[in-house]
Parts: structure tokens; C-alpha cells; sequence
């Protein structure tokens, strides 16, 4: 698993690079650092993506006054969720009334 140098989300392979779906950051993959990688599935439960083009803003859940640094619209749905230790905070998750460009917030 990879992760963004430059906003901290979850990178995806496409071919020899790694890709950050949310920012379009890239960077070489390495065979020699993937292979140091330890890949485990057991005890989680398969998910599927769920598909938001056709929800209504309303049905999106609550917004809040923050910038989106896509469109500079002033407003965001919001949602938290404790992706870290339970000892540390939870991570906001944005989403651009306008725009629909996602991104998070984490505390340093």
C-alpha cells in the first residue's frame, strides 16, 4: 500500500506508477520496496462502491462552511470517520456542494 506525499490518500497502480486518485499525483513504482509489501485479506469483508451521481443534495447528509480548493465554492457535505488508533482524533471527509471534488482533513 502506497500513500500520497503530496495529500496523503491511498495510491493506486497504473502499470510502472502509482497513482493518487484523489490529487493525480504519480510516482515509480519500485519491485524491490512492493516485494518488502505485505498484502493480507483475511477478516476483512468484501465492499462495493457506492454510487452517489444520483442522490440528491439533500439525501447527502449535512454541509458545512469550508473552501473547496478545487472551485473555491464555500460550502461541503461533511462525514467523520476514525480510519487511525481509536487514541487518536477522527478524519473529516469533504465533499464540494458545487463541484463534487472530495478531499480530507486530518489533525496534525
Amino acid at each position: 500500500m502506497q500513500f500520497c506525499d503530496e495529500c496523503g490518500s491511498m495510491m493506486k497502480t497504473e502499470g510502472d506508477r502509482w497513482v493518487c486518485g484523489s490529487c493525480g499525483h504519480e510516482e515509480l513504482r519500485d519491485d524491490e520496496t512492493e516485494r518488502e509489501m505485505a498484502v493480507t485479506t483475511q477478516g476483512q469483508e468484501e465492499s462495493e462502491v457506492v454510487d452517489t451521481s444520483e442522490v440528491d443534495a439533500a439525501d447527502m447528509g449535512p454541509t458545512t462552511s469550508e473552501r473547496c480548493p478545487e472551485c473555491g465554492n464555500d460550502r461541503a457535505f461533511y462525514e467523520m470517520k476514525q480510519i487511525r488508533a481509536a487514541d487518536e482524533s477522527e478524519t473529516r471527509f469533504f465533499t464540494c456542494t458545487e463541484c463534487e471534488h472530495k478531499w480530507r482533513e486530518d489533525d496534525h
